[in-house]
């Protein structure tokens, strides 16, 4: 009976582990990491140092409240953070979007690379935390927050054509189109992919991005919007509904995926890139 029970619970625990495992990818490609989990990060809430890794963008739209946006993409993030550890022995717990999304591991790895102890993930997510924890969450601006203002998978599929349908969409539309480039300069590049029938306008620069969609509700144009992998543009639907776009589409993983289909249409096939 003991080793009947003792092999139940080997069993157990592989399935467990294995439901972790394909939950939240980053534990097995990050397992030095230290994770914190989302009851943990409640119950000590005031006691430890939250930094959200994301972009300026996706902090300003939806966050954990009290958190500090410091981007893991940005030059200076090890600085910063060491600035914070002088300030402060609490924990420091790293947050992204959700359990794909990789940014709260990688801004703890860089952490501990750095020397900086008492670091960790919360790699269950901003959208968990949101949902479960509104009264700690800020919506634009908003705090508590209304659940029901989060904008769904669903509601964003909705606005996503493959690079194809994009472009020939797009393209039909004439002249009651504007094509829209989001990608900073560094993704970017030389140009994009509609050279003469585009705009550029980076994430950041707010201003200008509210003249564009302004000109698109005024002219009755359909925005035709595309980032790098076609994630960033989640965070702008928001700006859109909050300036009453309403006709407007985003292009489905983005900018590699554009650049993918072009290399197949050749006959260039992904593992010869």
């Amino acid at each position: 009976m003991k080793n009947l029970f003792s092999v139940i619970m080997l069993v157990y625990i592989f399935v467990i582990s294995s439901v972790q495992a394909n939950d939240f990818p980053g534990r097995e490609k990050f397992p030095e990491i230290s994770i914190y989990s989302k009851e943990q990060l409640k119950k000590n809430y005031d006691k430890v140092i939250i930094v959200d890794a994301r972009s300026k963008l996706e902090f300003e739209t939806l966050r954990v409240k009290n958190a500090i946006n410091i981007p893991v993409a940005s030059n200076d993030f090890t600085q910063r953070v060491a600035a914070l550890r002088k300030k402060s022995k609490d924990p420091i717990v790293f947050y992204c979007n959700g359990h794909t999304c990789f940014k709260s591991y990688i801004a703890a790895k860089k952490a501990n690379k750095a020397n900086i102890a008492n670091v960790f993930a919360y790699d269950e997510g901003l959208f968990s935390w949101a949902r479960t924890y509104p009264n700690e969450s800020v919506l634009l601006g908003q705090s508590p927050i209304d659940t029901k203002h989060i904008i769904s998978k669903t509601a964003f599929k909705q606005r996503l054509l493959n690079p194809t349908e994009f472009s020939d969409l797009a393209f039909k539309s004439g002249s009651k189109k504007i094509i829209v480039d989001v990608r900073d300069r560094y993704q970017r590049g030389a140009s994009g992919f509609f050279p003469g029938k585009e705009k550029w306008v980076s994430m950041d620069e707010k201003e200008k991005m509210t003249k564009l969609f302004k000109k698109a509700v005024d002219e009755k144009k359909t925005l035709f919007i595309y980032d790098e992998t076609g994630k960033q543009v989640r965070w702008l639907q928001y700006a859109l509904e909050q300036n009453n776009v309403t006709n407007y589409f985003f292009m489905k993983k983005g900018a590699k995926a554009f650049y993918q289909e072009m290399m197949e249409d050749f006959g260039i096939k992904k593992t010869a890139l």
